[in-house]
C-alpha cells in the first residue's frame, strides 16, 4: 500500500514471511524472526501488521517471471497470483466483457467456460482469498481487548487497535464474500480455530452469507465515519457498500425467494448520503492520479510502480489490453509496451449505442473474432491508463509497471444497486429517486449534458447501464448470474462454450469448482455439483 497509505519499511519484511494457504493448514502463524510479543508490543507495531493485512491485497511475496508465489500453488509467474488479476480472470474473462489471446492451457478454458477443478487459475483464486483471510485471522487473534490489555497497551492506543481490528474483520469478510460469490461453499476458518495442522470444515453458502452479514454489522460501530480514515483504509461506508452489494445478490446466494432488496436500498442509501459525489470526468477515475481529489471512490486498492512492484493489478489491466505500438503505449503511460492479451468481445462495445457516451474507452480492433489467439481480433479496452489526468506519466522503472489505483468500491455502483433494488420491488426507496440517480450517471457519461438522460427504463436497461459503467471492474459474471444470463442459452456471446458464435452452457457453471488440490488435502470438503 505504498505511495498513499502505510509505511513499507516493516511491511516488506512482514510480506517476506507470508505463508502458504492450502486448506489443510489455513490457520498457521506467520513465520517471522519477530515474535508476536515483540511485534505487538506497541500500537505502532499493530499498525505495521495492519499494513500487511491491507498489503496482501496489492502485493505478492516474490517478484519476477518464473518465481513462485509461496502463497499460491500451481503458477510459476508470480504476477499472475495478484488478487485483482485473478478476480478479473474469474469475473470478466469468463463473460462477454473480455477474451484473452494468450495460449495458456488453463487460461483459455475460462472464457470457453470449460472449467474443471484442476484449473490452476481457479485454484489460485481460492488460495489467494484464503491467504488474505489467514493474514487477517492472525491479526484479529492478536488484537482482542484482552490481548492488548495483557501487553499493557491502554487509552488512545488501545482504542486505535480496536479500530484496526474492525478493519481487519472487514477485509476478512470481504474475502469470504468473494469466496461465497465464486465458490459458494468453501472451507471456513476464523480466529477462534486452532493454530497449526488444523483441517477446517466446509461452510454452506447460506451460513457464510449469515456470517459475513453478522461480521459487517458487528464492526460498524468500531469503524471510523465515512471519508475520515487514511486513504486506502476501510471505513463505515466501505462496510455499508459491501452489505449493499451482498444484499442485491441475496437471491443468488440464498436461493430464489430470499431476496434482500429492501436491505440493499437501505445500505446503498447510507453510502449515497455519506458525502460522496461522482468524479466529474469518468476516465479520470482510472488514471494514475486517481488518489487525488477523488470524491467517488469509497475504498481503493493502491498500486505503486516504485515501492509496490507487481505485474498484476492495474499494471495487468493496462498492459494486457494494449498492443505494441510505441505511440499508443506511450499515450497510456506504458512506454515499455503492451502485452497483446485481453480485449473485448463484440457485445461490450456494442452496448455503447451513442458515441457521445464517454465511458466507451476503446482502442483499435475488429468486432469479429475468428481466432481467439489473434490480439487484433476483438476491440482493445482502454479504460485504465497509467497517465495522470494532467497528461504526465509517473515514474516506472521498466516503462510497464503502473501506479493507478483500483476502485474496489465506488459511489456509481451504489447508485446502480439502489436503482436495481427499487426496480425489483425493494422497499424504502422510490422510483423518482432511482431515476434521478440513473440520470446522474448518464449526465456524467455525456460530459455534463442531459442529452443522454431518460424518462424510464427496464431491468434490461439497468444491466446495460451496469455494463457501461462498471466493465472491467470485476462485476460482470455476478451480474449475468443475477439476471439468469450467465449459463444456459438465454444469452450467448462469442466463444461462450468454446464455440465461435457462442453456445449454451450447463447451469452448474454458475459456481466455480472447489480446487482439486483442496479436495485432496481436506476430506471435509464436498465438491460443488456438476464437477
Amino acid at each position: 500500500m505504498t505511495k498513499k497509505l502505510l509505511s513499507l519499511g516493516t511491511l516488506g519484511l512482514l510480506l517476506a514471511s507470508m505463508l502458504t494457504s492450502c486448506t489443510k493448514n489455513l490457520n498457521r502463524e506467520p513465520a517471522d524472526t519477530n515474535t508476536a510479543d515483540i511485534q505487538y508490543a506497541t500500537a505502532a507495531g499493530y499498525k505495521q501488521v495492519l499494513a500487511k493485512v491491507y498489503g496482501s491485497y496489492a502485493l505478492i511475496s516474490s517478484q519476477g517471471t518464473g518465481v513462485s508465489d509461496i502463497n499460491v500453488t500451481g503458477i510459476s509467474d508470480v504476477g499472475e497470483t495478484d488478487f485483482i488479476r485473478l478476480l478479473f480472470n474469474m469475473q470478466e474473462l469468463t463473460t462477454d466483457n473480455a477474451i484473452c489471446a494468450w495460449d495458456d492451457a488453463y487460461l483459455q478454458p475460462l472464457h470457453n467456460l470449460n472449467i474443471v477443478s484442476s484449473n490452476v487459475y481457479v485454484a489460485a483464486m481460492y488460495d489467494r482469498s484464503f491467504f488474505q483471510i489467514t493474514v487477517a485471522n492472525d491479526f484479529i487473534r492478536q488484537s482482542t481487548d484482552a490481548a492488548v490489555a495483557a501487553r499493557g497497551i491502554t487509552g488512545t492506543d488501545a482504542a486505535n487497535i480496536r479500530q484496526y481490528r474492525a478493519e481487519a474483520r472487514f477485509l476478512r469478510a470481504y474475502q469470504y464474500y468473494v469466496l461465497m460469490d465464486l465458490f459458494g461453499n468453501p472451507a471456513f476458518v476464523d480466529e477462534n480455530d486452532p493454530v497449526g495442522d488444523y483441517i477446517p470444515k466446509q461452510i454452506t453458502r447460506a451460513n457464510l452469507f449469515s456470517y459475513i452479514e453478522s461480521e459487517l454489522l458487528s464492526v460498524d460501530s468500531s469503524l471510523v465515519a465515512p471519508r475520515q480514515n487514511e486513504y486506502g483504509r476501510a471505513d463505515q461506508a466501505a462496510e455499508w457498500a459491501l452489505l449493499a452489494r451482498m444484499y442485491l445478490n441475496a437471491d443468488t446466494y440464498l436461493g430464489s425467494g430470499n431476496d434482500h432488496y429492501t436491505q440493499a436500498i437501505t445500505y446503498a442509501s447510507k453510502v449515497i448520503n455519506a458525502g460522496y459525489s461522482l468524479m466529474p470526468t469518468f476516465k479520470n477515475l482510472f488514471m494514475s492520479d486517481n488518489n487525488l481529489n477523488n470524491p467517488e471512490v469509497i475504498l481503493p486498492i493502491p498500486y505503486d510502480a516504485t515501492t509496490a512492484q507487481n505485474y498484476g493489478g492495474t499494471t495487468f489491466l493496462i498492459c494486457s489490453a494494449h498492443n505494441t505500438d510505441p505511440t499508443d503505449d506511450a499515450a497510456y503511460g506504458i512506454p515499455g509496451g503492451g502485452w497483446l492479451g485481453n480485449r473485448s468481445t463484440s457485445p461490450l462495445p456494442a452496448v455503447f449505442t451513442d458515441a457521445a457516451d464517454t465511458r466507451g474507452l476503446f482502442g483499435p480492433g475488429t468486432t469479429a473474432i475468428n481466432s481467439v489467439l489473434d490480439f487484433t481480433q476483438g476491440v482493445e479496452v482502454y479504460k485504465y491508463s497509467n497517465k495522470t489526468s494532467t497528461g504526465t506519466t509517473p515514474y516506472s522503472p521498466d516503462g510497464v509497471l503502473c501506479s493507478t489505483d483500483f476502485p474496489l468500491f465506488r459511489l456509481a455502483e451504489q447508485y446502480l444497486i439502489y436503482i436495481e433494488a427499487v426496480a425489483r420491488g425493494g422497499g424504502g426507496g422510490d422510483a423518482a429517486t432511482a431515476l434521478s440517480y440513473f440520470n446522474l450517471l448518464r449526465t456524467r457519461a455525456y460530459g455534463g449534458s442531459s442529452s443522454g438522460n431518460v424518462t424510464s427504463y427496464a431491468l434490461s436497461d439497468i444491466l446495460n447501464e451496469r455494463q457501461k459503467e462498471l466493465y472491467w471492474e470485476c462485476f460482470r459474471r455476478t451480474d449475468l448470474i443475477r439476471y439468469g444470463m450467465f449459463t444456459g442459452s438465454t444469452y450467448i456471446w462469442p466463444w461462450k462454450g468454446g464455440v465461435q458464435n457462442g453456445t449454451g452452457v450447463d447451469a452448474h457453471l454458475a459456481l466455480l469448482p472447489l480446487p482439486a488440490t483442496e479436495l485432496n488435502s481436506n476430506p471435509s470438503l464436498v465438491q460443488n455439483p456438476g464437477y
